[in-house]
């Protein structure tokens, strides 16, 4: 891949050949467990979802992975108006950060549909959305908006095969998006299709699956605009299926990861080329045996919804887990380590989305020194709103 800028062109090469990258000069300052952000591989990674796609209006990244602001102002910069968020507090900090235009992927029930209703007020210069898929829940949204002289943006949110939210494509999904057009204070705006069980390691088979799922959706949209129902816009896929729904010019991609990376998408899906831009810090605090040591990387410090490995260490690749508790790692070598206690690790996360909700702060790393700290204000359920 060949960059316009030279000095861009540089740091990419460096960052891929340079196996050093991630060591802080200054660690001695940094404490653990730490969340470590590198900005220039935050940058080239931005850089290369804007060059997947080509049109960068046509993005719609998800800010559940970072929770930054620092990092959706970056996103803003390389000119990127359209976000989407998981949680009401993503969305206000992105309504913060000045972003244009945000869908919440997420069905409002209950007090979060007052606190939807007050998002859309609170930040006028913002248009929001967020997800339907049910009726009833449809209409108590109606009346909250049209009680609050408020009209609010939804999105029928289509299961394409999680089986997690969503109504199925085809003649239901259609007569619940006419009702919803029945329906005072709501502007149905489009289709919403989520395809996070498309995951295959092997993109001829990923693009296989995405292609069959997407099929019942295009019908479904296709079947909207024969009767003339409004909302053209279409919401597809995470990471794994972003660079197949690229290449469809009528529809917005919402990548996620990509941002961040982790260790289970760069291990398993090896033809996306992203950098890793988030790792966590760790020491080791005891060395009971000498093949044996305790890290400080407990549940609390790294994504522990999935077996192990749940990290991957550069400057220790052999370690491998044998237990894991609220603040312990204790991890293992096939033979006696010279690592002593203190030693510090630079580990990548399996899943850096759930890791980064971890921290309240990231130390941010430039030119190879932790220099600033960036605020992970949205991992909090509330911020005003």
């Amino acid at each position: 891949m060949w960059l316009q800028l030279k000095g861009h062109e540089i740091a990419l090469k460096t960052a891929r050949t340079d196996n050093n990258w991630f060591l802080v000069n200054n660690v001695e300052a940094v404490e653990s467990p730490s969340l470590l952000i590198y900005p220039d591989r935050v940058d080239e990674n931005i850089r290369r979802m804007v060059d997947i796609i080509k049109d960068p209006t046509r993005l719609r990244p998800h800010a559940k992975t970072h929770k930054l602001a620092e990092v959706a102002s970056r996103q803003m910069a390389a000119g990127i108006s359209k976000f989407k968020s998981a949680t009401i507090a993503e969305a206000e900090m992105l309504g913060r950060a000045g972003a244009p235009d945000v869908l919440l992927a997420y069905q409002p029930v209950g007090p979060n549909a007052y606190r939807f209703i007050n998002l859309v007020q609170t930040f006028p210069q913002t248009v929001f959305s967020c997800l339907l898929d049910d009726l009833q829940v449809a209409r108590e949204l109606s009346k909250l908006a049209v009680q609050s002289g408020t009209t609010v943006n939804v999105l029928l949110d289509l299961d394409c095969g999680q089986h997690r939210t969503g109504i199925a494509p085809g003649a239901d999904a259609v007569e619940l998006y006419q009702e919803f057009c029945r329906l005072p204070g709501l502007r149905p705006a489009g289709l919403h299709a989520y395809d996070g069980h498309i995951n295959s390691s092997d993109p001829i088979e990923r693009t296989r699956k995405c292609e069959s799922a997407f099929g019942a959706v295009a019908a479904t949209r296709e079947q909207l605009r024969a009767l003339g129902a409004p909302g053209e816009l279409l919401v597809c896929g995470g990471t794994p299926t972003f660079p197949i729904h690229a290449q469809r010019q009528d529809v917005e991609c919402s990548p996620g990861t990509s941002v961040l990376w982790d260790y289970s998408y760069s291990s398993r899906l090896v033809d996306l080329d992203f950098l890793h831009a988030a790792l966590v810090l760790t020491r080791i605090v005891s060395k009971p045996a000498s093949r044996r040591l305790c890290l400080d990387l407990g549940h609390k410090a790294i994504a522990s919804e999935n077996p192990h490995p749940r990290v991957h260490f550069l400057n220790a690749p052999s370690l491998h887990a044998v237990s894991h508790s609220e603040e312990h790692l204790v991890v293992e070598t096939d033979s006696d380590t010279d690592l002593k206690v203190g030693d510090c690790l630079y580990g990548i996360p399996s899943h850096i989305c759930p890791t980064v909700a971890l921290y309240s702060e990231a130390v941010v790393i430039e030119a190879g020194n932790a220099s600033a700290k960036w605020r992970i204000e949205a991992r909090s359920r509330h911020l005003s709103i």
